[in-house]
């Protein structure tokens, strides 16, 4: 292991066990710069089939990174000591298809059955824009990044489909183009934007209403940029209404060992 990795795998685990421990409960956008972020999606087996070829039909929205044996808890392909029973900062439990609670940890539902997908997030790329000069605003702000509905169809697979969740990161537009050059890389974690421009395009009526996440400012000659984000699997699971289903809230992620520049492409 090289000594610039080092630091951060560090970083990773002790942001992790933080989080394990009830010490940190916020969005984790900004936080172990360098690691690969990821969306969870936990489900019973019968459901499981279903879903991966949802994500795979889906890939800019659901860029699978990891799948857990049913039954097991640990994902040692993405960090050593994983347990996501306890390694998010939010839980969000879903009953037929309808968010029912929130939770710090998910140990007394842990079922023999469930089965891990964790999603490539845009949050992995956030660093690369930042390192470029383009740190995006939610980060400038201190606040989790803005998501929106869309009315872009998914590809439904089986029981699951939607429409598309988006993120946005407002930039002047000669920035804009820079940062589509820089997030083309990371296929991983979404890639290219969907849309940048007219946001009643894609469906979204109200930039300041955002349906997930927080408003960020968006200031004079600046015009806002979308990416497909990971939430939207939450909307192909409340369709398909499955008895017990788990994610990751909007925003707080499964941080891994696993680096960005791992993933990326030319």
């Amino acid at each position: 292991m090289s000594q610039s990795v080092t630091p951060l795998l560090q970083q990773t685990a002790n942001l992790r066990l933080s989080i394990r421990q009830g010490e940190h409960r916020g969005p984790t956008s900004g936080l172990a710069t360098g690691a690969m972020q990821g969306n969870i999606v936990i489900l019973p087996a019968d459901y499981a089939n279903e879903f991966l070829l949802y994500c795979q039909s889906n890939p800019v929205s659901c860029p699978l990174i990891g799948v857990s044996e049913m039954g097991n808890y640990a994902l040692p392909s993405l960090g050593a000591d994983i347990d996501m029973r306890f390694d998010l900062p939010e839980y969000c439990i879903y009953r037929d298809g309808e968010k029912v609670e929130s939770r710090e940890s998910i140990e007394d539902l842990w079922q023999d059955n469930f089965i891990v997908f964790v999603l490539g997030c845009s949050f992995s790329f956030e660093h690369a824009l930042t390192q470029a000069g383009l740190t995006p605003r939610n980060i400038e702000q201190g606040v989790n990044v803005s998501m929106y509905e869309t009315s872009i169809p998914t590809v439904p697979a089986g029981r699951f489909f939607g429409n598309t969740v988006v993120t946005m990161r407002p930039y002047v537009p000669k920035d804009a183009i820079r940062a589509i050059q820089i997030t083309t890389r990371f296929p991983k974690a979404h890639g290219a934007p969907l849309h940048f421009g007219d946001p009643t395009l894609i469906g979204i009526n109200n930039l300041a209403a955002p349906d997930f996440g927080d408003p960020v400012a968006l200031r004079e000659g600046e015009t806002p940029v979308f990416w497909a984000c990971g939430v939207t699997p939450q909307l192909a699971i409340r369709n398909a209404k499955p008895p017990l289903c788990i994610t990751h809230a909007p925003g707080k992620m499964l941080v891994t060992d696993i680096l960005d520049t791992d993933l990326a492409v030319f």
